[in-house]
């Protein structure tokens, strides 16, 4: 789950993360710390989406508009990234924002009210109990993540904003399933489990005791090893675009997904970037095949295709294993 975690926040092109598991295993607390464990990110000032000013291509209208009117360099600022939570009822319009019909028809303004997608953009999106959203609103952040733009149309008025974001999703497979279209939408997938072992459980009530005795101290302890992470994740990103990735292993990706039998070319994508993401994490300039082995069971764990009643699908692990073997 961490992995998963890191993997996007080094490289959001992945696609997100879908993370399923019963209650009370520490979905929502991993995700909500990752935001600790990210660099400060230069901003324009006064922007309300965050814009990064040296990325011109990717400004918002208002920004834009400052820049073509001679702010060169615009102003720029710091923030820290922070997890946006989407609520479980949350209509189409807080999600995506509003438009002021009435001052667009009479004044010919576009007013324009920002929604989840915009206060997100260049921070955390993050769906608890995303199986119990409606499947257009679904659908609605999902292709927002991969267009990396956000664009509301409402009477024949039309606003776009950048929304480019970290979605992470996550549910508990007993209160329902999302649907396979909506599965495959998202980049990764991991499982998670309570832990059985006896000596680990009591460990977690003293850590979490811990915690609630001396929260500065706790911190304290637990600061050098977080800096590190937070290290290797700042140079990961600075990293990741020079990362080389061979073509025998854009083979072995390949293969992976034919032989698993896995609809559309999403899952090759996605793992060609989770690998490269992961040789950047590691500090090496080139993908090697433990990168793509490290990443597979999460790009492709939930892209399997359901089978009839009584017929056995391929195993992922065993196919992972053979076809890693062939290459080898």
């Amino acid at each position: 789950m961490k992995l998963a975690l890191v993997l996007n926040a080094i490289n959001p092109a992945i696609g997100g993360v879908l993370i399923r598991g019963e209650k009370g295993t520490a979905k929502s607390t991993a995700v909500r710390a990752l935001a600790r464990l990210l660099p400060e990110q230069d901003v324009v000032q006064g922007c309300a989406f965050g814009c990064h000013p040296e990325d011109v291509d990717s400004l918002c209208s208002d920004c834009r508009v400052r820049f073509l009117d001679g702010e060169n360099p615009l102003p720029r600022g710091k923030r820290r990234m922070r997890v946006v939570e989407l609520p479980i009822n949350a209509s189409e319009d807080r999600v995506v924002g509003t438009i002021d019909l009435e001052a667009a028809l009479k004044e010919g303004s576009r007013r324009f009210e920002p929604g989840v997608l915009a206060e997100a953009n260049r921070n955390i999106l993050y769906v608890d109990e995303v199986n119990l959203l409606d499947d257009h609103i679904v659908d609605v952040l999902l292709d927002a993540a991969a267009m990396g733009v956000n664009v509301v149309e409402r009477e024949g008025v039309s606003v776009s904003h950048p929304a480019r974001f970290i979605l992470v999703g996550t549910m508990n497979p007993e209160e329902g399933e999302l649907r396979p279209q909506l599965l495959d939408r998202f980049g990764l997938c991991v499982d998670v489990e309570g832990i059985r072992d006896l000596d680990r459980r009591v460990q977690i009530v003293e850590q979490r005791s811990s915690w609630e005795d001396d929260p500065a101290a706790f911190f304290d302890r637990h600061a050098p090893a977080e800096e590190e992470i937070r290290v290797r994740i700042a140079e990961g990103i600075s990293t990741f675009p020079e990362i080389e990735l061979p073509r025998s292993l854009l083979r072995l990706i390949a293969q992976l997904s034919i032989a698993l039998e896995v609809d559309g070319h999403r899952s090759d994508l996605v793992c060609a970037r989770a690998a490269q993401a992961k040789a950047a994490y590691d500090s090496c300039e080139t993908v090697a095949l433990s990168h793509v082995t490290d990443v597979a069971q999460m790009v492709y764990s939930h892209r399997l295709r359901a089978v009839p009643f009584g017929k056995a699908g391929p195993n992922l692990g065993e196919v992972i294993s053979r076809i890693v073997g062939q290459s080898a």
